[in-house]
């Protein structure tokens, strides 16, 4: 089978839930084996972005927050949403994260790529950035969230990735690209 081919087959779509942030489908499909099935798809109404703010002396800045999702804390890189229905550029929604989540300005952007966070469900695109040249400002978090900034020297982090310490998804994928970068 050719990689453009499309297996999958979309007979009926119904959306079950919206809010301003998601929309969740249930699809009548005929699946890959030609047989009539179901599928439930979760479409992100925006992209994601993560940044690895690297300062010259190797540290970088992890948040903290509780996690409604989880019922637990984690620790992750700065991310969030872009706002692509406003005509937001993932690398302004980015800068924007940066600053809110930790203070931080950055003079120098570097692009790691895109990834898909959950595939099989979700269509959520997700944008890496590393951020060097830092500034340390004022941090404005939104009222929904409680964070706990922490600055730490970049083999900590890969460590932290590598013992399960980090485990949110884009995190453990950005600090693998800058991992990969630098080594």
């Amino acid at each position: 089978m050719k990689e453009q081919d499309k297996p999958w087959k979309t007979l009926s779509k119904n959306t079950v839930y919206e809010n301003p942030w998601i929309r969740i489908e249930h699809h009548e499909v005929i699946n890959p084996n030609q047989n009539e099935g179901i599928y439930g798809l979760v479409h992100f109404k925006n992209t994601a972005v993560s940044i690895f703010p690297l300062d010259e002396e190797g540290n970088t800045y992890l948040v903290g927050q509780h996690r409604y999702t989880l019922d637990a804390y984690s620790w992750e890189l700065p991310e969030g949403g872009c706002f692509i229905q406003d005509q937001e550029s993932p690398l302004e929604a980015a800068k924007r994260e940066l600053k809110e989540e930790t203070g931080l300005q950055a003079q120098e952007w570097i692009s790691l790529g895109t990834c898909y966070l959950s595939n099989s469900v979700t269509d959520e695109k997700a944008h890496m950035f590393l951020a060097k040249n830092l500034q340390q400002g004022i941090a404005a978090p939104e009222e929904t969230e409680s964070l706990v900034v922490r600055k730490i020297p970049i083999q900590e982090v890969f460590n932290m990735a590598e013992n399960g310490e980090i485990q949110d998804a884009l995190s453990l994928l950005t600090i693998l690209k800058v991992k990969s970068l630098i080594s």
